[in-house]
């Protein structure tokens, strides 16, 4: 079952970043920030390697469910 609430922060992990090599990196994961208008365009808003969010492409990425002692950690870290 889905824990997250309206705009709380998900997570996804990188599968492919062939254009995106200096901001993505394969196998890690990234925090999701919402953004419906992104969602429209088949985009996704993450917070990436420069510690700044941008969007990518949503084919770039698949969501995960961490454990919220795992979430909480990774929040508190950024």
């Amino acid at each position: 079952m889905d824990r997250r609430k309206g705009n709380e922060p998900g997570f996804v992990v990188c599968i492919d970043n062939h254009d995106y090599a200096a901001s993505l990196e394969l196998r890690k994961i990234y925090r999701v920030l919402p953004d419906p208008a992104a969602e429209l365009h088949q985009q996704i808003r993450i917070v990436d390697e420069s510690g700044e969010d941008y969007l990518y492409p949503r084919f770039c990425f698949v969501p995960i469910e961490l454990p919220e002692a795992v979430e909480e950690a990774i929040l508190r870290a950024s």
